[in-house]
């Protein structure tokens, strides 16, 4: 797996201060995608055991909130497979950090009966904390909602959902999510 970049103190993609991961390659192709550049598996550099180590020891700062996965699209098969066992490790060294992922895919792509499921995907949704799913869809950008590009996608909640069974939504800060300012 290749990444495009890593942003260490990046609070634009999950809650408070985080480590970003923006893996490369992506078939879907979005229209006006914010990261176009990533298309490619080849862009940017190999994803190496150093590379690891470090995003690793950035999460080890007290300030530090959690990891955010991007792309490109962490789920293409390649990437899922680089993920899976990097993201255990991460919930191992730093089971309090939360672990937030972004697909163009969704959830019901990506798991049992999806045509993206996978021993892969299941592994890497036993991590996360947070997915935001669904493609970016121009037609219903939005620039009021938090985490997230158009209102088609969704911000789920992945352990109440793997709990429950059916697809619960992260809550936002009330003060946030009613998208007023006293």
């Amino acid at each position: 797996m290749n990444y495009a970049t890593i942003k260490y103190c990046d609070i634009a993609n999950g809650i408070g201060v985080r480590t970003s991961l923006f893996v490369s390659g992506c078939r879907l192709h979005c229209k006006n995608c914010f990261n176009e550049e990533a298309w490619g598996f080849s862009a940017g550099k190999p994803f190496t055991e150093q590379v690891e180590q470090e995003i690793l020891a950035s999460l080890a700062a007290p300030y530090v909130d959690g990891l955010s996965i991007l792309g490109g699209e962490p789920t293409e098969p390649e990437n899922a497979a680089a993920l899976a066992p990097f993201l255990e490790r991460v919930r191992a060294a730093h089971p309090t950090k939360s672990i937030w992922m972004y697909s163009g895919r969704t959830w019901e792509q990506l798991t049992e009966g999806g045509d993206h499921a996978s021993p892969d995907m299941d592994r890497i949704l036993a991590c996360l904390d947070v997915l935001v799913d669904g493609p970016f869809v121009q037609e219903l950008h939005d620039i009021t909602l938090r985490f997230r590009g158009s209102s088609n996608q969704r911000l789920i909640d992945v352990p109440a959902t793997l709990g429950a069974g059916a697809v619960a939504i992260w809550e936002d800060d009330p003060q946030f999510a009613r998208h007023e300012w006293a």
